[in-house]
C-alpha cells in the first residue's frame, strides 16, 4: 500500500468505540468493513441505522453506508489495516482479572487473512503486554510472515497499540480532535500506524512503544478514578459531620491550586470503573492507592443505598422516583453504572413504591424484573412521587424548577438542585452526598 492510496480497512468490534471509529475512517474516504459477531448489529448498520445512542452518529453512519464506504459483516475480510476494538472485560473469577480472550480471538481471525504489508492496530483497553502477546499469537499462527520484534530483518507486517480517549456524547468530535498515543512494537510499526491515523485525526499523534501506550490509557482512567474517590470520600465524611459537601468543595476550589471533582453515587462505565484493576493486576504490591480509590468508589454506591433506604423508611408509603440509570449524563450507556446498582437495590426492597425515570431507556434492565418497579416519565414522577432520588445529572433533570418538586423530599447525589429540601432526620441540612 503506497502512501497516496486509500487503504482498505477492517474494524473488528462495532460497539461504542468500534462503530464511531469505523464511520469516521469511512468519512475519510477509506473503504471500511466493520465486523461484529452479532448478526442484528450487522443488519442494522447495513440498513444505514445504528444500535447505540451517540450524538450525530446516526447521520454519519447513514451517509457512509449510502456512499458504499462502510459495510458490516460477521466475517473478517482481507484488508490493508485491521483495527481491533473488542471488549476486554473481567474474567468470572471474582478477582477482577483482565480477560483478553476477545482480543486474542480477533487476532486469530486476522491471522487467517493477513498478508505482507498489512497493519494491525489494537484499540481495546488492555493490560500492559497485550499487544506483544497478540503479536506472539499471530507469529505462531503465521510462521510464513516475519513479525516485528521477532526478527532482525524487515518485518512483513506492522503491529501497534492506539487507545481511544473519548467522552460518550462527544465521541465523534473527540475521535477526530483529541491527541492520540500510538505505541508500536517497533518504531517502524509506530510510524506506519501514525500515517494511518493522520488520515482522520486532527489532534496531535505522538508515537511511543506499545507497552507505554497501554499503560498510558490505564493511567488516564486510574487518575480520574482516584480523584473522584477523594470527592466521594469527602461526601461521606460530610454526611457524618452534617456538612454540605457541595458548599465545602465550592469554597475549597477557590484556592488557586485546588480543583476537587464533584461527588456522585459511585463511578461507572467500562473505563474508569474497570481500567484501574488492570494496573492493580499487573503490579498488586505497588498499587495500594489505586486499589483504595476503587474501594472508596465502590463503597460510595452502598453508602447511597443506605442513605436512600433511611429516607424512604422515614416517609412510609410515599412513592419513590429514582432519576437516572446511565453511568453518566445524557447517554444510554448503563455499563457498570452506580445509578443502576442503587436503583435496583431500592427496587428490590421497596417494590411497587419505586418508579424509575430514565429518558434513554425504552425498558428497565433485567435486574428490575419481578420487583414491581415501573419505568415512568419525568412528569409522572414529579406529579406523583413524594421522594425524588437524583442518581444521574441528565440535562432534563437539571432544568426542573423548584416549584415542581416543592412537595417532594429530595436526595440529590449529583448536586443539581442546590435548593433541594432537607433530609427529615437532619434538620437544616440538605442531603447531597
Amino acid at each position: 500500500m503506497r502512501g497516496e492510496e486509500k487503504p482498505q480497512v477492517c474494524v473488528i468490534g462495532l460497539g461504542y468505540i468500534g462503530l464511531p471509529t469505523a464511520a469516521i475512517i469511512a468519512r475519510a474516504n477509506c473503504p471500511v468493513t466493520g465486523v461484529d459477531v452479532t448478526e442484528s448489529v450487522v443488519e442494522t448498520i447495513n440498513r444505514g441505522e445504528i444500535h447505540i445512542e451517540e450524538v450525530d452518529l446516526d447521520g454519519l453512519v447513514r451517509g457512509v453506508v449510502q456512499r458504499g464506504m462502510l459495510k458490516a459483516s460477521t466475517m473478517i475480510v482481507p484488508a490493508d489495516v485491521f483495527v481491533i476494538a473488542v471488549p476486554t472485560p473481567f474474567e468470572k473469577d471474582g478477582h477482577h482479572t483482565p480477560d483478553t480472550s476477545y482480543v486474542m480471538s480477533a487476532a486469530t481471525e486476522v491471522a487467517g487473512v493477513l498478508k505482507k504489508g498489512d497493519i494491525i492496530i489494537l484499540e481495546s483497553t488492555s493490560p500492559v503486554g497485550t499487544t506483544e502477546a497478540m503479536r506472539d499469537l499471530i507469529s505462531g499462527l503465521r510462521p510464513d510472515l516475519k513479525l516485528p520484534g521477532k526478527t532482525d530483518e524487515t518485518p512483513d507486517v506492522a503491529i501497534a497499540y492506539c487507545p481511544e480517549r473519548v467522552l460518550p456524547g462527544k465521541i465523534l468530535e473527540e475521535l477526530t480532535h483529541n491527541d492520540r498515543s500510538i505505541g508500536g512494537i517497533t518504531p517502524r510499526c509506530a510510524r506506519k500506524a501514525l500515517a494511518f491515523y493522520k488520515r482522520f485525526v486532527r489532534g496531535t499523534c505522538v508515537t511511543t512503544d506499545a507497552r507505554s501506550a497501554e499503560m498510558t490509557k490505564l493511567v488516564e482512567n486510574a487518575y480520574r478514578d482516584v480523584n473522584i474517590a477523594f470527592a466521594n470520600e469527602l461526601s461521606m465524611i460530610s454526611d457524618e459531620m452534617d456538612l454540605d459537601v457541595w458548599e465545602v468543595i465550592k469554597l475549597a476550589n477557590r484556592h488557586p491550586r485546588v480543583n476537587i471533582l464533584q461527588p456522585g453515587p459511585g463511578v461507572g462505565g467500562h473505563c474508569i470503573a474497570v481500567d484501574p484493576y488492570f494496573i492493580i493486576h499487573g503490579a498488586p504490591a505497588q498499587s495500594p492507592l489505586i486499589r483504595t480509590g476503587r474501594e472508596v468508589n465502590d463503597a460510595k454506591m452502598h453508602h447511597v443505598v443506605e442513605q436512600a433506604i433511611q429516607l424512604i423508611e422515614a416517609n412510609p408509603g410515599a412513592p419513590v422516583a429514582c432519576l437516572g440509570l446511565a453511568f453518566k449524563a445524557n447517554i444510554d450507556d448503563f455499563r457498570e453504572s452506580p445509578a443502576r446498582f442503587v436503583a435496583a437495590k431500592i427496587a428490590r426492597q421497596f417494590g411497587e413504591r419505586v418508579k424509575i425515570v430514565e429518558p434513554y431507556a425504552a425498558e428497565l434492565p433485567r435486574e428490575f424484573e419481578s420487583t414491581g418497579a415501573e419505568l415512568v416519565d419525568l412528569d409522572f414522577a414529579l406529579e406523583n412521587c413524594g421522594i425524588l432520588i437524583v442518581l444521574v445529572d441528565h440535562d432534563i433533570f437539571k432544568v426542573v424548577p423548584a416549584e415542581e418538586r416543592q412537595h417532594s423530599v429530595v436526595y440529590d447525589t449529583r448536586g443539581i438542585w442546590p435548593d433541594a429540601q432537607i433530609k427529615p432526620n437532619k434538620p437544616g441540612l440538605r442531603l447531597a452526598s
